[in-house]
């Protein structure tokens, strides 16, 4: 029986990937090392995460902003037909006093 030669060549190529995935591999993890070795080192007592942060009441973002304007802007326009729908209903009540006074005398 013929023995087959594929395989191991499939096996090799399959190790050195293998290996280059590592070398890869530990090549980031010493970046990370160096990059947490050369960090400032923080202060005892203070968490990074809460670092400038300032108690009470937090600035809008800007999407915030954008929709506060945007809603204002609607509330704003709503507000003008209403007060235009008003003034057509006073002066139409202004109108119909006016002919039923003509009528009465």
């Amino acid at each position: 029986m013929a023995t087959r030669g594929r395989p191991t060549q499939q096996k090799r190529q399959k190790e050195r990937a293998r290996q280059e995935q590592r070398k890869i591999k530990d090549a980031r993890r010493q970046e990370a090392k160096d990059r947490k070795a050369s960090a400032p080192q923080p202060q005892p007592g203070v968490d990074r995460d809460l670092d400038g942060i300032v108690a009470g009441p937090q600035p809008l973002t800007e999407w915030q902003q954008e929709g506060l304007a945007a809603f204002e802007a609607e509330a704003e326009a709503e507000e003008e037909e209403k007060a235009e729908e008003e003034e057509k209903a006073e002066e139409e009540e202004g109108e119909g006093e006016k002919e039923a006074a003509d009528q009465n005398g």
